[in-house]
């Protein structure tokens, strides 16, 4: 059998000796994890006294760090005005402060944030393309992630003074939300909960390949030295101690939630290609509520959800349910409100359904629902108490065990109106202003002359002559039911609900928008949507739009119009690079109700990457337009440098003599395209380089790729340099060598 080393000849320079290493190498390559991982201070900058702090993980060559928002953003919890980036030089020991950054992308509510490395600690400039040669992960599919799937939890669990650590978990449920459908939150089950708390806020949870699965997040009420959730690190007010009368920094609550990978992933693609989106149409209106008290009302269980509605009120839940969502209506709420739910099951505690405190990512007013499907429920009396920045909000209970009822219900509401053969069409969930609104439903087991009831309501006000109560008439066993909604002058824009009682108890809800002009069956609600160049975001757009432009532009101005769109409602704007989304944001309406050239600016300081832009405009989650624009030759470029998967080189440079690690020795990839006699330490002929730590070891955090030729420039005081070009690997080198990572030995002669 071969041995598991091999050495390799260097152009009879010097002898590199190749290994797998004689230990195990896990699956999970925890090493370079755990130096991609980042610890963040938010400081201020009159005195750099620590505001707040959390984890951090970078997730591109460049610099690029994946965070919570809460600890990064400047907020009355979090003051400060810097943020410190503090890296390990050796995992076994604390994090070193090296750099700071800046945020480039932000969204509160989903409490995510993107940093951007910009400085030196000491506040000298550092030019994106120099970050090349920083430890980075790669973001996982976290649709593929499974219950029980093993995970790798990574971050700093103290104030700086701890190693970045890692705990082993599990995934152990999925949370549904508006905000990001069935997998909204991964619920993590760890070994070791101790470690949780506080600054592990903004680290990752990895799966066996090494990729990050999401960022854990935790979303304290406001500090209060009484409670916990803070803590006094520094002599903040300089009286020579540290005690009460200090600032008391947040340290979040224990986290068992993930905001999953698959809701970073716009973020870092606008960032990574450097995409800047700015609306300028100005706000016309403040939504009504945006300063009122939140207010959690009207809760109720459902054992589904279609495009975010309930599809039955249940009273009851059968034995052996998989699926359950807890719906309630919200006012008041803002992305800086905290919001938590806490669940039991016959008094006792069930951390797997409840939500820990997150930061609320709806809107200001509407209907929520938090639940999961596929996970069988165990039976018992289920309690759900809802909190709003630490006060308990609103409670509801619903018992789960017996057998199936066969009892009345109403179920599955759609709307739409009637086409000329009597059938209902549209989209189901917007309609056009000024028709007769038609709901159909389903109903089961209604025995003639049962009393029901339809209560109709615009932006949260019943329409006293749209409720109806009459006894149930025998249209069958299980059939649809088709009831009209006409408003006097016609239905006007705003959102609209039908609920259904069976005896008083509510059975079944739905509700759609109202905006619009019609257009066949559909509401015509956006249209004209058009693009024109501008040479900056500070020049005047082309007078004529188009749908081509060539590379380089550096700005594009969208234009839209508008119709019937009542202030609050919520409408979604995205957009999408070549198919992949890179901007995703649901709002309020805030502008006139009917208006032309909404005006919002795509920019890129180096120019837009070439590639194919879609623009969609959409209302509960139903398309309403949607163009595309291509930029040079309409397909992104191929990023090589944007996978932290492949060849890993890693080693250790030492005295020939000793044996004993070199400090400080620089090791050299020089590009393909060049020699060493090239070299001339410009950026662009650069691949990689690592500098060897106190022990002489290494490791080039660009991967390598097959059967590419590199050049090696290894230098260091006191020894002969090594120079080498055409060092390549091929697939049956490293399959000799035992795989990836390689390790490399290489013994310096003193001059």
């Amino acid at each position: 059998m071969r041995s598991r080393y091999s050495y390799l000849v260097f152009l009879l320079a010097c002898v590199f000796i190749f290994s797998s290493e004689a230990q195990q190498i896990s699956d999970v390559d925890i090493d370079r994890i755990k130096r991609s991982t980042v610890f963040i201070m938010q400081v201020s900058s009159e005195n750099l006294s620590v505001t707040c702090v959390g984890t951090g993980i970078l997730v591109r060559y460049d610099g690029l760090i994946a965070t919570n928002a809460h600890h990064v953003v400047q907020s009355e919890r979090c003051p400060g005005d810097t943020l410190i980036i503090a890296l390990s030089v050796d995992n076994d020991e604390p994090s070193v402060p090296r750099y700071r950054a800046s945020i480039i992308q932000a969204n509160v509510g989903l409490d995510l944030a993107l940093l951007q490395i910009t400085q030196q600690f000491d506040g000298r400039i550092i030019e994106r393309d120099s970050l090349q040669a920083l430890p980075f992960v790669e973001l996982a599919d976290s649709d593929l992630v499974e219950i029980d799937e093993t995970i790798t939890v990574i971050g700093y669990p103290d104030f700086g003074n701890s190693p970045v650590t890692e705990v082993r978990g599990t995934i152990s449920a999925f949370i549904g939300e508006p905000s990001g459908g069935d997998r909204s939150w991964l619920k993590i089950r760890t070994s070791d909960a101790s470690i949780l708390p506080g600054t592990m806020s903004g680290g990752g949870a990895f799966d066996r390949e090494g990729r990050l699965v999401g960022l854990m997040t935790s979303a304290p009420t406001p500090p209060d030295p009484d409670s916990g959730n803070c803590t006094t690190v520094e002599d903040t007010n300089a009286d020579g101690f540290i005690n009460s009368l200090d600032r008391c920094i947040p340290i979040g609550d224990f986290i068992s939630v993930l905001r999953p990978s698959d809701v970073i992933r716009p973020l870092l693609r606008s960032a990574s290609l450097g995409l800047t989106l700015e609306l300028l149409t100005s706000p016309r209106f403040q939504v009504s509520g945006e300063s009122s008290t939140p207010e959690i009302t009207n809760l109720f269980f459902s054992p589904s959800v279609v495009n975010g509605q309930p599809t039955t009120v249940l009273q009851r839940v059968p034995a052996g349910a998989e699926s359950l969502y807890l719906f309630f209506d919200y006012s008041g709420m803002t992305p800086e409100t905290v919001y938590e739910v806490r669940v039991t099951i016959d008094g006792l505690p069930n951390q797997t359904f409840s939500l820990p405190p997150v930061r609320w990512s709806g809107g200001t007013s509407g209907l929520w629902y938090i639940g999961s499907g596929n996970q069988t429920r165990p039976n018992g009396r289920y309690e759900y108490r809802v909190f709003v920045d630490g006060l308990l909000a609103a409670t509801a209970s619903v018992v789960v065990g017996g057998p199936a009822e066969d009892a009345p219900q109403f179920s599955n509401i759609t709307f739409g109106l009637l086409d000329e053969q009597g059938n209902l069409t549209g989209s189901g969930y917007v309609l056009p202003t000024g028709n007769i609104a038609r709901a159909s439903f389903i109903h089961r087991n209604l025995e003639p002359g049962t009393v029901w009831t339809q209560i109709w309501s615009l932006d949260g006000r019943p329409i006293p002559e749209a409720r109806i109560s009459a006894p149930w008439q025998d249209t069958g066993d299980i059939n649809t039911e088709t009831i009209p909604l006409q408003a006097v002058g016609g239905l006007l824009p705003g959102r609209y609900r039908l609920e259904l009682y069976i005896d008083d108890f509510l059975s079944a809800l739905g509700e759609f928008i109202v905006a619009g002009s019609q257009a066949g069956p559909l509401a015509r609600v956006f249209s004209n949507v058009e693009f024109r160049q501008a040479d900056s975001p500070l020049s005047d757009p082309t007078v004529s739009p188009a749908r081509t432009y060539p590379d380089g532009v550096n700005t594009l101005y969208i234009y839209f119009d508008w119709e019937q769109i009542a202030p609050g409602t919520l409408w979604t704007l995205e957009w999408a690079v070549d198919g992949t989304v890179f901007y995703r944001q649901t709002s309020p309406w805030n502008a006139v109700e009917t208006g032309e050239d909404f005006t919002m600016r795509l920019s890129a300081p180096g120019g837009l990457p070439d590639g194919t832009y879609t623009v969609s405009l959409l209302i509960n989650d139903i398309l309403l337009a949607s163009e595309e624009v291509t930029v040079g030759i309409g397909q992104l470029p191929i990023d090589r440098f944007a996978q932290a998967q492949g060849i890993q080189l890693r080693g250790q440079i030492v005295d020939a003599e000793t044996g004993l690690g070199i400090e400080g020795a620089t090791f050299l990839l020089i590009s393909e395209d060049y020699s060493v006699a090239d070299f001339t330490w410009r950026r662009d002929q650069l691949y990689a380089l690592a500098i060897t730590d106190r022990n002489g070891r290494f490791e080039i955090d660009r991967p390598l790729q097959f059967d590419s030729p590199y050049s090696v420039l290894i230098e260091v005081e006191g020894y002969l340099p090594i120079a080498a070009d055409g060092y390549e690997i091929t697939a049956e080198t490293l399959a000799e060598i035992g795989g990836s990572p390689i390790e490399m030995l290489i013994p310096l002669v003193r001059d």
